[in-house]
């Protein structure tokens, strides 16, 4: 194992890549060019890395190709897209990387209320592990932090992850940074944690309607901040009639 890890630790180095593979080098008599789009440089380059190897093998994109499926690579390594080609005139290999916006921290629940496992809701309506926040944040992709999903393991299973991802999608950024948690409860009634000026305002938005009830909180969350009056709840279960209360403490 550890023989392994320095041989490809020597790889590495003789790309002059720790941390990212250079837009457009040359090894081997084969030109290479890279983008990596909004992906963490540092994953994207090691990806690089190891398809550079696999196609220096044979010049074969069919062999590359199955690596990713076979091993899973564009899962592992974060991609929500990727374009391989190879010029054999120019003698080019062109890799392209495309990676998800990463919207929510999932926590999964069992029926018992126990935590199963964490992972990244992203905007693709699929879940990466952890570190992908962690790479994004180190390289200054992700500036501000994402808010805490909570939600049951027959939830994750069902469509709620495609219809999360479409709604945290429409919500405006400076709006989507407010706010620091987002509950899902078991009859699929959304509610939504905002921290606002520091103080938790809690919006209940139901079961349905989400979008046409967003326009209505954008609004109010507008309103308030410009009053300097924050409400400790929002109540919007019934999209024809909109409940905001205050505390009595001014």
């Amino acid at each position: 194992m550890r023989k392994s890890f320095l041989v490809f630790v020597l790889i590495l180095k003789s790309y002059n890549a720790l941390s990212a593979v250079p837009d457009s080098f040359t090894q081997k008599n084969v030109h290479y060019r890279t983008y990596f789009g909004e992906c963490p440089s540092k994953s994207s380059g090691m990806l690089s890395i190891l398809l550079m190897k696999e196609f220096e093998k044979n010049h074969s994109l069919k062999d590359v190709k199955e690596k990713i499926l076979n091993e899973k690579l564009d899962e592992k390594y974060f991609l929500s897209d990727y374009r391989i080609s190879y010029n054999p005139v120019l003698k080019t290999l062109k890799i392209n990387f495309e990676c998800p916006e990463p919207l929510a921290k999932i926590q999964v629940y069992k029926s018992n209320g126990q935590e199963h496992y964490s992972a990244i809701l992203a905007d693709n309506s699929k879940m990466y592990e952890p570190q992908y926040e962690n790479l994004m944040r180190v390289e200054k992709k992700l500036s501000y932090p994402l808010p805490l999903l909570a939600i049951s393991m027959e939830q994750i299973e069902s469509t709620a992850p495609t219809q999360l991802a479409q709604f945290i999608k429409k919500i405006e950024t400076d709006l989507r940074k407010q706010i620091s948690e987002i509950i899902l409860n078991k009859n699929n009634e959304l509610t939504l944690i905002f921290a606002l000026s520091g103080r938790a305002t809690s919006v209940f938005m139901g079961a349905d309607f989400w979008e046409e009830k967003l326009i209505k909180l954008s609004k109010i969350v507008a309103y308030v901040g410009k009053n300097k009056r924050y409400p400790t709840t929002i109540n919007l279960v019934n999209s024809k009639k909109v409940v905001v209360k205050f505390s009595d403490k001014i």
